[in-house]
């Protein structure tokens, strides 16, 4: 929860954006409180707290209590770790890895279980799927679409935005994109999208909540991440959409079941035979 409130305060209203610094400052103090106490320490109003809950995906200030404690729980008070000038290479590990740590149970904490079946679901029947994703998000499609290649439907990853532009206009009823943007932003991928859906194909967005692709996909697994494009920071977001991405292809993989474990055992085979570089 802390890291989607610092992905999305920007975009908040000037108040929302209030009471967002305040929940950042002292997040373990918040959990305590009641609707009336937070209103008045942020010196917002009530209908001003409940807006901001429902921009975070939450039904009420009760939830957002709860996921705000698990999220603390979780030892999100690491991800304020920066790596500073001074820091040895022991500081440096130990600072990445608790930063990371820390994000992945992050969007553990808020990914819908329902949203990883009815991908799953949609990727598994699918005639064809095709990954997109620019710069940094392109990598991480690759990467994705490595995974899914041998699971016997055919795949395809594209970083170029105008050859998924044009691709997705090639697409029909029965495929499927994978859409990969840490921002959910970007226009390219947005009319790339917009074409696959008006093709008749399915879109599975790997992005940030509320985004206009989160919006616009047929289903969103969602990450929460603060990117900070620091050079002295982890790129966390890569990891966590890499993460999903092992999720989806191990949720297909599963129901495609014995056919797909015959398949891949006749890929075992042939690659022990394979002469291969010494």
């Amino acid at each position: 929860m802390l890291a989607r409130i610092m992905a999305v305060r920007d975009g908040l209203r000037p108040s929302e954006r209030k009471l967002a610094d305040c929940v950042l400052a002292q997040p373990g103090e918040v959990i305590t409180l009641s609707m009336a106490d937070m209103a008045e320490r942020a010196g917002v109003s009530e209908p001003t707290i409940a807006r901001f809950c429902g921009a975070l995906g939450c039904s009420g200030f009760r939830e957002f209590k709860i996921k705000l404690a698990q999220d603390i729980a979780a030892g999100m008070p690491f991800i304020d770790q920066e790596v500073s000038p001074d820091d040895r290479a022991a500081g440096i590990a130990g600072k990445v890895f608790d930063r990371t740590l820390a994000t992945l149970m992050q969007v553990r904490n808020n990914l819908s279980a329902e949203a990883v079946d009815r991908a799953a679901d949609l990727l598994a029947g699918a005639r064809r799927i095709e990954f997109y994703g620019s710069g940094n998000s392109g990598t991480v499609a690759q990467d994705i679409q490595r995974r899914f290649f041998r699971l016997g439907t055919p795949t395809v990853a594209y970083s170029d935005a105008h050859v998924y532009f044009v691709s997705a206009l090639s697409l029909a009823p029965g495929d499927a994109v994978v859409a990969v943007s840490s921002s959910g932003g970007t226009r390219d991928m947005l009319e790339a999208v917009q074409n696959a859906l008006s093709s008749g194909a399915a879109v599975v967005a790997i992005t940030r909540s509320g985004s206009p692709l989160a919006q616009l996909a047929t289903v969103s697994l969602l990450a929460d991440v603060a990117e900070d494009f620091d050079i002295h920071s982890p790129m966390t977001s890569r990891i966590s959409h890499l993460v999903l991405g092992d999720i989806l292809s191990i949720a297909v993989a599963l129901r495609k079941g014995d056919a797909l474990r015959e398949r891949l055992e006749r890929h075992r085979q042939a690659l022990s035979r394979h002469p291969r570089e010494p």
